[in-house]
């Protein structure tokens, strides 16, 4: 009876600390999801906002069904995300990586960078330069503020 009341308390004790363990380190992620997009109607995105121990934000930026951006009208060269600083100043934070894998044809679209703030809002525009220091149109993408 003693040994059961003992594997019982170690099992409750290791459920314990697994559970905090995963709130403690999930808990300082967000997933934010991109708006419905009249400009790629199919594409379907998030963002993933992570506040690291030296209080960086890592932004994993992951897109699905989004077109090559040499299709859209007027054509264009790549995609840029931009963040929106807490100052209201915008931010490009990087390019869109695209392409499609082995396994599926799928065109999907990446990009995972830091920035020194955490971002008030997250967009994707089409440009012709990926040195550009203002987004310019269309906006391909955007979330919501958050």
């Amino acid at each position: 009876m003693k040994l059961t009341s003992i594997l019982h308390e170690k099992t409750f004790i290791a459920t314990a600390l697994a559970l905090s363990t995963t709130l403690f380190f999930g808990g300082c992620a967000k997933t934010i999801y991109f708006e419905n997009s009249t400009i790629e109607p199919a594409a379907v995105g998030k963002v993933k906002v992570i506040k690291d121990k030296n209080a960086n934000y890592s932004l994993d930026v992951s897109i699905m069904h989004l077109a090559d951006p040499k299709r859209l009208s007027p054509p264009k060269e790549i995609y840029v995300v931009w963040a929106e600083a807490p100052n209201n100043e915008l931010k490009n934070v990087g390019r869109i990586h695209t392409g499609t894998s082995m396994l599926s044809n799928t065109l999907k679209g990446s990009l995972k960078t830091v920035t020194t703030f955490k971002p008030k809002k997250v967009f994707i525009t089409a440009e012709e330069d990926r040195e550009i220091h203002e987004p310019g149109n269309p906006v391909v993408m955007s979330t919501e503020s958050f």
